[in-house]
């Protein structure tokens, strides 16, 4: 990943608090022109600094009315390549993270209630070829949603 300098998090602290703001808008309160923050928005991407944008939409709003964490384990942590695709076919799952310490993995997904949640476990994540268990944590509260700090 390339260096970034502090105009770039200054940038970076602008855009990721409102996606959509004018590059106008950006270049006026860094002091800089407009293709100056195009070009630098474009190097950022092109470097992994800026990895996707797009809308926030809220799953309750879509009728997902249940956030869910779920830890899995796999008959083998290698399995985890073989693993993911199988996931990525289940449209309710949003995230999904190896990790280390009781789970091989932990994913996220949304559900539009707990009979919904239910066959998402029995009927597709369980039947996953290596999953050899999962816990479920039902999310009652999303209380904190924030980007990460700016530090320049």
């Amino acid at each position: 990943m390339g260096k970034i300098d502090n105009l770039d998090k200054k940038i970076l602290e602008i855009v990721i608090n409102n996606a959509r703001i004018a590059s106008k808008d950006v270049a006026a309160e860094c002091g800089v022109s407009r293709a100056a923050i195009h070009q630098r928005l474009q190097r950022m991407i092109d470097i992994g600094v800026i990895t996707g944008s797009g809308y926030n939409v809220c799953p309750k709003a879509l009728g997902y009315r249940t956030c869910t964490y779920i830890g899995v384990n796999l008959e083998r942590g290698a399995m985890y390549r073989d693993v993911v695709p199988e996931l990525e076919k289940i449209p309710e799952v949003v995230e999904c993270h190896f990790t280390t310490g009781p789970y091989t993995m932990l994913i996220k997904l949304f559900a539009r209630d707990n009979e919904h949640l239910m066959e998402l476990l029995n009927d597709k994540i369980q039947c996953i070829p290596g999953v050899s268990g999962t816990e479920t944590l039902i999310s009652l509260d999303h209380s904190i949603d924030r980007k990460m700090p700016i530090k320049y």
